[in-house]
C-alpha cells in the first residue's frame, strides 16, 4: 500500500493487534528513547520480561523518569534497569549522551528512538531551531550515528544483528517536502525558519517529520556495508493510540483529536507491540527488514512520494544537508560515516 486513504486508515485502527513479539535478550543491552511515558513506557515494560541484561530507559524529566523506573520495577520485577537523562532539544545534551555511552564500555543491541515533537506552532529551540524539526529529524539521526558504531562493534563482537529502530508513523504517507525546499541547498535551515513555518506549514509539521524520518532511515540504510548480520535499521508505525504527544492541543483540534481517539485509537500498548516486534520479531524476514517500513506487523511499502525518482533525489539531497548540519554540532559524526558507512550507492 503506497498510499494511504482515510479509508484505509479507519481499517487498519479496527483491525486486530496481534501479540507481542518476544525474544531471549539475555545478555544483551536494551535503549529506549523517551521512555518515561506512553509508547516509549509499555515497550520498555515488554522488553523488561525479556530479561535482558541492562534495559536504559533515556528521558528528558529525571523527576519523572525515576517514578517511570520505579514504577516499571514494580510492574514487571525487572531491577538491572537505569535512568540515562537527554533532552532532544538540546543538541550538548546528545552529545553527551553519546559520550556517557561511549565510555560506559556496555553492548548496545537495540536502540528504540521513540521520542518525538508535534507542535502546532512554531516554538524555537535554545540552539536556535524550530522544535520538532531539531527533536524529531536533527537530534535523533546525531544520536543513531553517535550510537552507531557501538552498535555495529556488538554485532560483530557477539555474531549478532542488532537493531536500530525509528520511530516513524502512517502520516508520512501524507507528508510532503516541496522541490523548492529541496532544491534550495539549505533543507533543514528552510523548513524551520520562521519565514517558511505559516500556520499551514505548522498545521502538518508531523506528518512532514514523519516523512523526514523515513528518508532518514532509508538513508541510513543505503549506506550500511552490505555484510550479513551486525546492524538492521528499521522503522515503525505504531498506528494510532491514546497518547501524551498530542496533549498540548487546544480548541477545535483538541475536540477532534477527543472523537478520533474515542473511536479509532488504539491503547498505547497495543501500540508498543509493533515498537516491540520492529525490535526483536520478523527473524523469518530477514533481509527485508533491512530499510523497511513495518506496520501492523509485518513490512509494507512507503509512501508512493518516497520510491519516485524525485523521492531518491530527495532522500540524498535531505541525507546531505543533515549530514553538513550534524558534523558542525559533533566531529564525531564525520569519523562514523568515514570509518562505518558507505557512499549510499544503490545496486
Amino acid at each position: 500500500m503506497a498510499r494511504l486513504t482515510f479509508a484505509d486508515f479507519v481499517r487498519e485502527q479496527w483491525s486486530e493487534i496481534p501479540p507481542v513479539a518476544t525474544a531471549d535478550l539475555a545478555g544483551k543491552t536494551v535503549m529506549v528513547i523517551g521512555a518515561n511515558t506512553g509508547l516509549g513506557f509499555e515497550a520498555s515494560k515488554h522488553f523488561a520480561r525479556m530479561n535482558p541484561k541492562r534495559l536504559i530507559m533515556a528521558c528528558r524529566n529525571h523527576e519523572k523518569g525515576e517514578a517511570a523506573v520505579e514504577k516499571l520495577r514494580s510492574e514487571t520485577g525487572f531491577e538491572p534497569v537505569e535512568l540515562w537523562i537527554i533532552d532532544l532539544a538540546k543538541f550538548s545534551s546528545v552529545s553527551e549522551f553519546a559520550s556517557k555511552f561511549e565510555k560506559d564500555g556496555g553492548r548496545l543491541d537495540i536502540l528504540v528512538q521513540n521520542a518525538a515533537a508535534a507542535p502546532s506552532i512554531r516554538q524555537e529551540t535554545s540552539d536556535g531551531w524550530e522544535n520538532a524539526i531539531q527533536v524529531n529529524n536533527l537530534s535523533l539521526p546525531l544520536l543513531a550515528l553517535l550510537l552507531l558504531p557501538r552498535m555495529m562493534q556488538t554485532g560483530r563482537e557477539h555474531g549478532t544483528t542488532s537493531r536500530l529502530v525509528v520511530v516513524t508513523s502512517e502520516m508520512h504517507y501524507w507528508g510532503k517536502i516541496e522541490n523548492e525546499v529541496i532544491e534550495s541547498g539549505d533543507i533543514f535551515g528552510t523548513l524551520s525558519s520562521e519565514k517558511y513555518c505559516t500556520p499551514k506549514v505548522m498545521a502538518s509539521r508531523y506528518h512532514d517529520s514523519k516523512l523526514l524520518n523515513v528518508f532518514f532511515l532509508r538513508g541510513l540504510n543505503d549506506r550500511l556495508p552490505r555484510t550479513p548480520g551486525t546492524i538492521i535499521v528499521n522503522g515503525v508505525n505504531p498506528g494510532y493510540c491514546y497518547s501524551e504527544l498530542r496533549r498540548d492541543l487546544s480548541g477545535i483540534r483538541a475536540a477532534v483529536n477527543w472523537i478520533m481517539e474515542y473511536l479509532l485509537a488504539h491503547t498505547t500498548e497495543e501500540g508498543s507491540r509493533q515498537l516491540v516486534w520492529a525490535a526483536v520479531g520478523g527473524a523469518e524476514e530477514g533481509e527485508e527488514l533491512r530499510g523497511a517500513y513495518i506496520s501492523c506487523s509485518e513490512v509494507r511499502e512507503v509512501s508512493d512520494f518516497v520510491l519516485t525518482k524525485d523521492g531518491m533525489i530527495a532522500q540524498d539531497a535531505i541525507w546531505d544537508d543533515m549530514v553538513k548540519i550534524l558534523v558542525k554540532i559533533d566531529p564525531r559524526v564525520q569519523k562514523t560515516i568515514d570509518e562505518y558507512l558507505t557512499s549510499g550507492a544503490r545496486t
